[in-house]
């Protein structure tokens, strides 16, 4: 099985350019879906590139 790379809140809001607040919000929100491993709080790099292509457009063509 595949070991998913898993960041730290700071480093996925880093990634998304969103405040840590916004990410935390997201994750209680359910989404943004996370890993815990007992207290930690981990978030999948496919979670951040899930996130960026559902926020991605395709440009007009004029």
């Amino acid at each position: 099985m595949p070991v998913a790379k898993l960041l730290k809140v700071p480093e996925a809001a880093a990634m998304l350019a969103l405040s840590q607040k916004t990410v935390w919000q997201w994750i209680g929100e359910r989404r943004i879906g996370v890993v815990r491993l007992g207290r930690a709080v981990r978030v999948p790099l496919s979670e951040i590139e899930r996130l960026m292509e559902e926020g991605t457009t395709p440009a007009l063509r004029g």
